[in-house]
């Protein structure tokens, strides 16, 4: 059945690859194939309004009471260009579907939305009083409502929006199925957060990001640069078991205090504690010989040079050449903080994909960002692949005039084999090999947006490639 979908109007991008991830936690996978959109009568892409195909009802407002971007997910009664249409349209609509909730032993209330245009409580009075001709026997409750009616309208939106405008505007009628928790955004906001660090993650941001890796009670998600824990506050929020670890051991073993830490940050939304919370390194990952197929999720922001540059464990002398394990020496190991050398997002994006390739179930969910660089915008962007993995979404986040960020997920679809370790550990041995080479005459530009070949190929080759400054197309190999 097709459903009116009225989104918030931001983050546009990310809007039907939410509801797309949802669909997957409340379908069937022969439902999911049923899985439309269609834009309304003269409409623009970016619109807020939508037509969804949803396998029914109770499917349609699961997703709308989760997503963060839908405003509300409506039962269609009528639309038109006018009111005239509009009343013909409802007037059309099947008798059967609407007496169920005109019953007089109901409540109701009617909301005015518009978008594009403002209009008065006496303009949004007299537009309700219009609607004699839908036979409401119920009571009118303002509080709660057993059903919600809502009449949309819109105008020539792209005069307030950013939009093209629309060759006539549209009018919307019908009966909320679902919508937003309007209270979850600020309840989490971050200016209200115990513990923050320059980089957490937005809290909009990083529910989109739970919704993304399907995050629901029983699974096991791990944020491998945790920081100060708001990807993995999301994931804990929809019930699911969390695991973190960053290199800097004061974010995760001290913060400010003890009580202004990762941990008081749960335990200030009553959230469950996460499992653990490791000072481990994506460069030299922790776990033993043999260990696979343990996070349903892996969600991440990795570090990526515009904010805070990216750190591996050792510093320059010890990384060059150097393949094993960082080892402390037993005199050093009390109050011991290990030193860093820089971890470029070439090297980071290759470390990340490797241990969610070996570290995910079979359908487990990747979720990451990754920069891309807008100064050429002939250019076309080339994303991470992986062997094990298949790409569904990529949802951009403009920055600036140069920067832009893009949401990323994919779901693993192959097994992790010998071949493919074997592979990731000799690039892994060639990332060593070559870091100081190219690191010595790197800058912020280089290092973030240059093609991994370059980077590899040393500083003389680095150096040509930043004069030309071409768009990233880095890949795994």
């Amino acid at each position: 059945m097709w459903y009116l979908c009225f989104f918030f109007h931001r983050l546009l991008d990310y809007r039907k690859a939410e509801v797309e991830s949802l669909a997957q936690l409340f379908c069937s996978e022969d439902e999911l194939n049923d899985l439309q959109w269609r834009l309304p009568l003269h409409h623009h892409q970016d619109s807020p309004f939508h037509f969804v195909n949803l396998p029914s009802q109770e499917v349609a407002t699961k997703i709308a009471n989760r997503s963060i971007l839908v405003k509300g997910m409506y039962e269609l009664w009528g639309e038109g260009g006018n009111y005239e249409e509009l009343e013909e349209s409802i007037r059309n609509y099947p008798d059967e579907r609407k007496l169920p909730y005109l019953e007089s032993d109901s409540t109701f209330k009617i909301n005015v939305d518009t978008f594009g245009k403002v209009i008065s409580l006496q303009e949004q009075t007299q537009r309700i009083q219009g609607f004699n001709y839908i036979p409401f026997k119920g009571r009118v409750n303002l509080r709660n409502p057993e059903h919600k009616f809502w009449l949309m309208e819109t105008d020539d939106y792209g005069a307030n929006n950013g939009l093209p405008p629309i060759v006539e505007k549209r009018i919307f009628f019908g009966r909320e199925i679902g919508g937003a928790d309007r209270k979850l955004l600020p309840t989490y906001q971050l200016k209200s957060r115990t513990y923050l660090g320059p980089t957490a993650m937005d809290a909009e941001i990083a529910f989109l990001m739970a919704n993304q890796a399907l995050a629901t009670p029983g699974k096991l998600v791990y944020d491998p640069f945790v920081g100060t824990g708001s990807i993995l506050i999301a994931a804990a929020h929809y019930g699911a078991m969390t695991m973190g670890a960053d290199i800097d051991i004061r974010v995760v073993r001290d913060g400010r205090g003890p009580d202004c830490n990762v941990w008081s940050n749960f335990k200030q939304y009553g959230l469950p504690m996460p499992i653990a919370l490791l000072r481990a390194d994506n460069n030299l990952p922790p776990w033993r010989s043999g260990l696979k197929e343990v996070f349903d999720a892996i969600i991440c922001d990795p570090p990526y040079g515009v904010r805070a540059g990216g750190r591996k464990s050792g510093g320059r002398k010890l990384l060059k050449g150097v393949v094993g394990p960082y080892i402390v020496p037993d005199d050093k190991r009390t109050g011991h903080i290990p030193s860093t050398g820089a971890y470029t997002l070439v090297e980071c994006v290759h470390d990340l994909l490797d241990l969610a390739a070996r570290m995910l179930v079979m359908g487990g969910r990747l979720v990451f960002f990754y920069p891309v660089l807008r100064e050429d915008d002939n250019a076309e962007t080339h994303f991470p692949e992986h062997p094990c993995f298949k790409l569904i979404a990529s949802s951009e986040q403009i920055l600036s005039s140069r920067y832009s960020r893009v949401l990323l997920t994919m779901v693993k679809t192959s097994q992790y084999t010998e071949e493919v370790a074997e592979a990731a550990r000799i690039k892994h041995i060639d990332f060593k090999e070559n870091h100081v080479k190219w690191l010595e005459d790197g800058n912020l530009h280089s290092a973030v947006f240059s093609p991994a070949d370059a980077q590899l190929n040393g500083a003389a080759d680095a150096k040509a490639t930043r004069e030309a400054k071409p768009k990233y197309r880095g890949k795994y190999v």
